[in-house]
Order: structure tokens, then sequence, then C-alpha cells
């Protein structure tokens, strides 16, 4: 018997079940723990029928009202908090081989780890279900949400920087196109915009750095879209700062200084 089946399930681990039962994502195993968890407790019906409900709101759709710009990173953050880190993940391995015989000896029947690792994946949908329902019950609409997940990053950075009362841009042209450097410091970002960049080889790549003084700080590498491009740079921006687009090796630059001329460079002045 399933461990879920084999004990009273709390409220917390019920939540969890319905939320994957509505989306229709329980293994057989939980979907029968949860309809007896759901036969014997009354009381959670109420539990159930709003899960339910979400689910058809999501499917029904809403008017679209846009979310705050930095929604996007704060929901993912709360999803990958239920995952384990890789590292973890790789500690338990390099654990694991080292106490193998060990292990043999006492490691607990693969239903419970089944049981386990369900419990934690399922934590995880709950918690994506939980801050999608919470968007579609305050008015945001489908539409809105799933642009979250399309949005790049880097455009993303954009938009809160524009939105900032200190936003500043400066542009400049270089051989073929135009290029804006915008920065906000209260937002802490700052993002390249570029449009007429050559096209590149396979094994060539655009890399982004701060120049301070005489000094380049690597900032990170970029793939042209055509010949377009939007890319928030890695790392922090001093006043002063020009910001440079040198092309180096895929991978960047091998020794985090440029190997080439910048064909872009644009003085912050900031």
């Amino acid at each position: 018997m399933n461990d879920r089946e084999s004990r009273d399930i709390g409220a917390d681990e019920f939540a969890e079940l319905s939320a994957g039962h509505a989306l229709n994502a329980l293994s057989i195993d939980d979907e029968r723990a949860y309809r007896a968890a759901l036969a014997a407790h009354a009381e959670w019906d109420g539990i159930a029928r709003l899960d339910a409900a979400t689910v058809d709101a999501l499917a029904d759709g809403i008017p679209p009202v846009a979310p705050p710009l930095d929604l996007r990173s704060r929901l993912m953050r709360a999803i990958d908090a239920e995952a384990p880190s890789p590292e973890a993940d790789a500690a338990a391995s390099a654990d694991t081989d080292e106490n193998h015989a060990e292990a043999d000896a006492v490691a607990p029947p693969t239903e419970v780890v089944q049981a386990v690792q369900r419990r934690n994946w399922t934590r995880g949908l709950f918690a994506l279900v939980a801050s999608v329902a919470l968007l579609v019950a305050i008015g945001w609409g489908t539409g809105a949400v799933t642009n979250l997940w399309r949005t790049p990053a880097a455009v993303t950075a954009l938009e809160q920087i524009q939105s900032a009362p200190d936003a500043s841009s400066a542009q400049v042209s270089f051989q073929g196109g135009e290029a804006t450097a915008h920065w906000s410091s209260s937002v802490g970002k700052v993002v390249l915009v570029a449009d007429g960049l050559p096209e590149l080889p396979s094994d060539r790549t655009f890399e982004l750095w701060f120049v301070r003084g005489s000094q380049p700080i690597a900032a990170g590498t970029f793939d042209a879209s055509g010949s377009a491009a939007t890319a928030e740079l890695s790392g922090k921006m001093e006043p002063g700062d020009t910001i440079a687009v040198t092309i180096e090796q895929a991978g960047g630059s091998p020794d985090g200084n440029p190997t080439t001329k910048p064909i872009i460079a644009i003085p912050t002045n900031a």
C-alpha cells in the first residue's frame, strides 16, 4: 500500500494533492490517496473546489492586467526554492557512492523513496499553482501570466530601468548601426540595446565590458537575433564607466581581457 494511503493525511499534504489533482498531474497512487482523504475529511471539500475553480479560471482566461515588472523573477525564485540545488544533488550522489555497501543494508523500501520524491515534486507544483492562482484572484489575466515566462530577462530588466525615476541612457553610432546603453542606479542594472550588429560565425560571440579608466571588466556574452540584440550586463556599473562590446571566441575571452578592439564603446559619464 502507498505510504500516503496507509496513514492519515494532514491538511497541508491534502492541499498539495488537491493542486495536483486539479491539474490532472497525480500518479495513480497519489490520486487514490487524494480521493481517500477527501472521503474521510468532508471539511476539505472547499480546498478541492477552490483548486478546480482556479484551473477553470486559467483555462477560460481573464482580461489581462499588466503585472509588476519584477514578478517573473520573484515567482521563479519562489518555485526554485522548492527544489533541491544541483550542489545538494551532487553531494547526495557522492555520499551515496561512498557508502554504497552500508546503504544497501539500511536503504528504505523503494515505495518510501518514491513517496518522498512525489511529495517534493507535488510541493513544487503546489507552489506554482498557488502563485498562478494568486495572480488570477487579483485580476491578472492568463495572457499576462504566460508572457512572464516568455519575456527574456534582458527585456524585463530594460523595462525596469525605463520605469525607474533615475533612468539614464547614452547612445552612439558604430559601423553599420546604433547602440544605446540604459542604466538605473536604483534598479542596479545596465542593458545594452544594439541594432546593425555584424553576423558572426558559430565559433565567435559578442562580449560586454565595463571599461573603468583603462581597466576592462568582463560583463557577459550575448548573441544577436539577426542584427539586433538586447543584453543585460553582469556586474555593477560605476560612475564614468564606458560600456563596450568586442568580438571574442565562443564562450568569451579565455583570460578575462579583450582580444579585439571594441566595435561599440559608449561613455556613460554618470
